[in-house]
């Protein structure tokens, strides 16, 4: 089954907002304490930083559907809007965000279709991401679309400094 993706725009930027919050808390309420989430969620989703990352030439985000409901989004970043340097060759995948209720419905593999359909057409050699290290659901996912731990680096949830995976798939 084939679900509409669209790309995203600055009319979006509510709903963005609204889809990002409640995926986040969804998937990460469980091991962070409510402090670090609360610090996070208004940080990294704030309307400034999103209007920010939606203005951005080298970010676009791009929403799911599942019965003509926003069930998600994929945001990729190229060149110098990603977060680790990994130069011009590579695309990198800061967000596969699946809302619980649409997950196990295959939308975070069309997703990544979408950003390997990307990828290739603006002639990258690499994909890669960073995914939390105590995220076993979404590293086995990465793995069975061919993804491999190539480092790591910290990531921060309020005052708490964790782990993420680098993960790369040659294309």
């Amino acid at each position: 089954m084939t679900t509409p993706i669209r790309k995203c725009t600055i009319d979006d930027l509510r709903q963005l907002q609204e889809i990002s919050i409640l995926t986040f808390y969804e998937t990460f309420k469980e091991q962070n304490s409510p402090e670090n989430m609360k610090a996070y969620l208004e940080k990294a989703f704030s309307v400034e930083q999103l209007e920010k990352e939606l203005s951005t030439a080298s970010s676009h985000f791009y929403f799911v559907f599942y019965n003509d409901e926003v069930a998600g989004y994929l945001k990729v970043n190229t060149g110098a809007a990603q977060s680790e340097p990994m130069g011009d060759e590579a695309l990198e995948i800061e967000r596969i965000y699946i809302l619980e209720k649409f997950q196990k419905h295959g939308l975070g593999k069309q997703l990544f279709n979408k950003a390997l359909e990307i990828a290739q057409e603006g002639g990258k050699g690499k994909i890669w991401l960073g995914v939390w290290e105590k995220n076993e659901n979404a590293i086995a996912f990465y793995e069975r679309l061919g993804f491999v731990q190539t480092g790591s680096h910290s990531f921060y949830m309020g005052d708490e400094e964790q782990i993420d995976f680098i993960m790369s798939k040659t294309l």
